[in-house]
């Protein structure tokens, strides 16, 4: 018997939904509860108060809190490392954008296949998105030793960190069609998906993105405050 394929939406998580990063916000937590040295969050801090005055990039900011996630996740126990994501998710479940959030909602009552995407750890990735209904969900794995410790090592980046090839893995594993699919995203690492789907809204999107959706016509959504608007 033939299954009906479902329409797929995909979404970007950090800065999409989630109104900061997720792995930003594990790290704050992993070193406030001195499961990570205490001098993981001072090696970004920095780079966030450059962004916080408009004087650096926000690429630069993730990218210091990647390079100390990474320099301290090594011997870390899988279980405390669990437990702490676990909190993060319950204190910030809510923190999400209005217009995605209801926009995730409304596909899910359409029947939607609903795929989340994230450069942040798939042990936090995971909790948070099922918690909004996700069906399938997509993060950077960490690789453990025999100990059940991190390695700190990071595994499969070439297909996470380019989205496009996730949605073809999406397509040859579940039961779901391009026809009718929706895409959301805030970043020029979006765009490779963005240009796979039918209905590709770049919300609140930076520089690159804002760009590359002009040249191409798609849909802009601001939320700012109480106002969610269309440029």
């Amino acid at each position: 018997m033939n299954v009906p394929r479902r329409k797929l939406a995909i979404f970007d998580i950090d800065g999409t939904i989630f109104r900061s990063s997720l792995l930003i916000e594990l790290t704050n937590a992993l070193a406030a509860e001195g499961i990570f040295r205490p001098s993981a969050s001072r090696a970004y801090e920095r780079a966030r108060k450059k962004w916080l005055d408009r004087q650096g990039e926000y690429e630069d900011y993730i990218t210091s809190v990647i390079v100390s996630f990474r320099k301290n996740l090594k011997g870390v126990a899988y279980d405390d490392f669990l437990r702490v994501a676990q909190q993060v998710v319950t204190v910030h479940q809510n923190r999400v954008y209005q217009f995605t959030r209801d926009l995730v909602r409304n596909l899910k009552q359409k029947g939607y296949w609903l795929a989340a995407i994230s450069h942040s750890p798939k042990a936090i990735v995971g909790p948070f998105a099922k918690r909004l209904g996700f069906d399938k969900t997509y993060g950077i794995l960490y690789e453990l030793d025999g100990a059940h410790k991190f390695t700190g090592r990071a595994m499969y980046e070439d297909l996470i960190y380019d989205k496009a090839k996730i949605v073809q893995r999406i397509l040859e594993k579940e039961t779901v069609t391009l026809k009718g699919s929706v895409g959301v995203g805030d970043t020029e690492s979006d765009i490779s998906f963005l240009r796979l789907v039918n209905r590709p809204i770049c919300f609140n999107p930076n520089r690159k993105l804002y760009a590359a959706a002009k040249r191409a016509d798609w849909r802009i959504v601001i939320e700012r405050k109480d106002l969610i608007y269309r440029v």
